[in-house]
């Protein structure tokens, strides 16, 4: 079946379900660890969506497929799905990095709506000719930032809704880590095509959290560095960001932290909040827990806590304990089975993925030339 003879009854003009009970399918293309850890899992556990198809080449993988998502549909190649492209109702690639604007513009020409595992693409213009192409096809088109639902994140949107820091000066960021040895693979390759490096990976996820609190960045500076020895991406990069409301944000990810900072340092002109420690959703999932089966997912212990106060460190007992949220990771993908079956936006925007690209192309250009680059508010 081409994409031309696919059954639309069930479709609105924004390329997703009408409302109805049937269940949305969905092909995942790429099971390592994106694919098999984070979308597989969080797919199945929204209602309403399915994963029916995974699509990989490795006979390893396949049936590591089988065995965790008992009777889905296997695929070698993503042109299987292209030819039964009227089965499906929604296409996520979680391949690597440099197959993402491929992969996501056929899925967009064969009629499919396309989650795409961030960063979306290598540049703002790639993401914005993808973007007018589902536009113009009346498709969804959303990228994967899981990290807006990190338990952390959530507690930090309520403590600035409730104003409990004042104004908001300055917002420390970190997702630092200890690997001095390194593990190998595309994501550490020096070959610009791959997307490699923290950079993209890890500050994908670190300048999109900065601009939905924040808003829009008038200037970037960065520090891009190779430290370990042999590696040829980056491995200690840092972002510093000034926002157009004034904000300053400073961005630090890193494989070379002999001592982690705090994940969060918030100074506001009433208080400020310091949390530490990691969103225990990404290691419940690499654990092989799934959000169906734990009525405490998302959930920290009160140790774990950030601290809210003035004048005081929280490590000397400063402060009053912050209770966390709780991190809820499936909210992205039922947000997108609402987004396809109501046509609304999804949860990540094209645009704002767009937005975060810029600020990640200007990091580059800051590195690279060693000045300051200045965006006139359009990030």
């Amino acid at each position: 079946m081409d994409a031309n003879s696919r059954d639309d009854s069930n479709r609105d003009s924004s390329g997703g379900a009408s409302r109805d009970t049937r269940t949305l399918r969905a092909g995942l293309i790429g099971y390592g660890l994106a694919g098999s850890v984070f979308h597989a899992p969080l797919i199945a556990a929204a209602d309403g969506l399915a994963l029916d198809t995974v699509v990989t080449a490795s006979p390893e993988r396949q049936q590591q497929a089988r065995d965790e998502h008992p009777g889905v549909r296997i695929a070698a190649s993503a042109d299987e799905l292209w030819a039964r492209a009227g089965e499906l109702d929604l296409i996520v690639i979680a391949s690597p990095n440099r197959t993402h604007v491929p992969l996501a513009r056929a899925a967009l020409e064969a009629g499919l709506p396309v989650v795409v595992d961030k960063p979306l693409a290598a540049t703002a213009a790639e993401t914005e000719e993808l973007a007018a192409l589902a536009e113009a096809g009346g498709l969804l088109l959303s990228a994967f930032q899981n990290r807006r639902w990190d338990n952390d994140f959530l507690t930090l949107r309520k403590l600035l809704a409730d104003g409990a820091l004042g104004d908001v000066l300055r917002f420390e960021s970190r997702f630092e880590r200890w690997r001095p040895q390194l593990k190998g693979g595309w994501r550490e390759s020096g070959d610009p095509a791959e997307i490699g490096g923290l950079l993209y990976d890890l500050g994908s996820h670190l300048v999109d959290q900065a601009l939905t609190l924040f808003g829009p960045a008038l200037s970037v500076y960065a520090e891009v560095d190779v430290r370990r020895a042999g590696a040829e991406a980056d491995d200690d990069t840092f972002i510093a960001i000034h926002h157009a409301n004034g904000v300053r944000s400073q961005l630090w990810m890193s494989a070379i932290t002999a001592q982690l900072g705090p994940r969060f340092r918030v100074l506001g002109s009433e208080a400020g909040y310091v949390k530490y420690g990691l969103d225990p959703q990404e290691a419940a999932l690499r654990e092989g827990l799934r959000p169906t089966e734990s009525g405490a997912w998302g959930a920290e212990p009160e140790s774990a806590w950030g601290r809210l106060g003035a004048g005081e460190s929280p490590l000397t007992g400063g402060g009053q304990p912050v209770p966390t949220v709780r991190g809820d990771y499936p909210a992205y993908y039922a947000a997108i089975a609402t987004a396809l079956r109501d046509g609304t936006p999804p949860p990540v925007t094209a645009a704002e993925a767009a937005s975060a690209l810029r600020v990640l192309e200007a990091a580059r250009v800051s590195a690279t030339e060693g000045r300051t680059v200045h965006m006139g508010g359009a990030a």
